[in-house]
């Protein structure tokens, strides 16, 4: 599954030569390819801070200064292309239901945006918004609708150190949006993925996203993780008649060996990690290698 343009518009072929994930921790950069190069710069704290709802980047000139150390000499003087994957909590990620689905896409637009209005606490028609439709197989007409809006200020923000670099963010979307291209199972699967104090749980059914939710914790601890994605399984149940068959952990780090156990046994299924081909994905680096997934598939 690719919903790699979400936010803004899919770079055709070939790819960007440069991929970056950001997060409060830091910035993951890879040089895509044959045999990708992977890097990562440490941010001091406070330099980013994730908000749907204000600027993110407190300290501008540290973070302009970390992107310049990660951006390759560029000999001919041209703009570079890149994929750029932002902090999942600074966008709304909301999956909306349509019984009849419109085919014209400025309906479409149109229809989200009136949706959409009602869930976030600003001008949808002046922010950053982007979907995926997907079809119900059973019900042509019927269609659960990835939408992904952020202001867009915000955006823009996050794009202006790489501008400065002559890099082009031809590319954007969100981290656990990117994560997608991990999850390889089809069956009823919930992911939950961590980037320091920032929770995401998703739920697929059958490669079908049905929900997306990301959330600031207030301790970073299986207990209120626990709080947050027990009532995910409920609802797939609830709704779709289905028990989850599977949790995956994107990202828990030194937390993963507790929230295993805790979560196998108290749920009743399986625990897994997403696997890339360039390792274990950590929490800095989560989209990053789900982007590069997609670029091999």
């Amino acid at each position: 599954m690719s919903l790699l343009s979400t936010i803004s518009s899919l770079w055709g072929d070939p790819p960007p030569t440069l991929a970056f994930e950001l997060s409060e921790a830091g910035i993951a950069v890879a040089r895509t390819g044959k045999t990708p190069e992977l890097d990562f710069r440490a941010l001091e704290p406070g330099v980013i801070s994730v908000s749907p709802l204000r600027d993110n980047i407190l300290e501008p000139e540290k973070l302009a200064a970390i992107v310049r150390s990660l951006a390759p000499p560029n000999g001919s003087r041209k703009r570079r292309d890149a994929a750029l994957i932002l902090p999942d909590l600074c966008a709304r990620v909301s999956v909306l239901d349509f019984v009849d689905f419109p085919t014209d896409p400025k309906e479409q637009l149109s229809l989200i945006r009136f949706r959409m209005k009602k869930s976030v606490p600003y001008d949808v028609e002046s922010a950053a918004l982007n979907y995926f439709p997907q079809a119900d197989a059973e019900n042509g007409k019927r269609y659960d609708v990835v939408v992904a809006v952020v202001p867009l200020e915000i955006v823009v923000r996050y794009e202006a150190p790489f501008r400065a670099a002559g890099i082009e963010p031809g590319f954007v979307t969100t981290s656990a949006l990117a994560a997608l291209d991990l999850v390889e199972e089809k069956d009823v699967i919930v992911m939950a993925k961590l980037s320091g104090r920032i929770l995401t749980i998703m739920a697929l059914v059958r490669g079908a996203v049905k929900l997306v939710r990301s959330l600031e914790l207030s301790e970073v601890g299986t207990a209120e993780i626990a709080s947050d994605l027990y009532p995910t399984f409920v609802y797939l149940e609830d709704n779709f008649g289905e028990k989850a068959v599977k949790l995956l952990l994107a990202g828990f780090g030194g937390l993963e060996a507790e929230a295993r156990v805790r979560f196998e046994t108290e749920l009743n299924v399986p625990v897994a990690v997403p696997r890339s081909a360039l390792g274990i994905p950590t929490d800095s680096n989560v989209g990053l290698l789900g982007y590069l997934e997609s670029l091999a598939g």
